[in-house]
């Protein structure tokens, strides 16, 4: 899943105040929404945790917390590899978008093609299903454990 984060009101209207919100469209409330709005889809057992780098904009994590249920971690400073699905991701992503591009240039509807281009990619770690066909499977196994046996 992919969040377009838009550029926030304000973006460039003034000299930006050292320490002062962040005015990009990439502040805590946006991250924390675009969290919130798109995990809401997935069913509870999908949606456990989030582990998070030491970014600012993750300082609405207790809100975030509070609004979703979701357990948050914050992996130790310079240790990419206690998220390494993120980190493979991001490597993924540099095809489409590469380091220093000016992500606010492209639109939801783009990061919604790079999103179904990612997903419909077999994957090694997933014995070469896509992540597409993994959700589904989860997905549908959800459905029929909920179901209720009548013998």
């Amino acid at each position: 899943m992919l969040l377009h984060l838009p550029r926030m009101e304000g973006h460039g209207a003034g000299k930006s105040v050292k320490n002062g919100p962040a005015l990009t469209g990439h502040g805590a409330e946006a991250v924390r929404d675009a969290i919130a709005g798109t995990i809401g889809s997935l069913p509870a057992h999908l949606r456990r945790s989030l582990t998070w780098d030491q970014g600012a904009e993750m300082a609405q994590h207790a809100q975030l917390r509070i609004d979703t249920g979701l357990d948050i971690y914050f992996c130790d400073p310079q240790s990419p590899w206690q998220r390494g699905s993120n980190e493979n991701t991001n490597g993924l992503l540099r095809q489409y978008f590469p380091k220093g591009t000016d992500l606010s240039k492209h639109g939801a509807e783009e990061l919604s093609a790079v999103t179904h281009a990612l997903n419909t990619r077999p994957r090694k770690t997933l014995g070469w299903q896509t992540p597409a066909e993994a959700l589904d499977r989860l997905l549908k196994q959800d459905k029929i454990e909920g179901v209720a046996t009548t013998g």
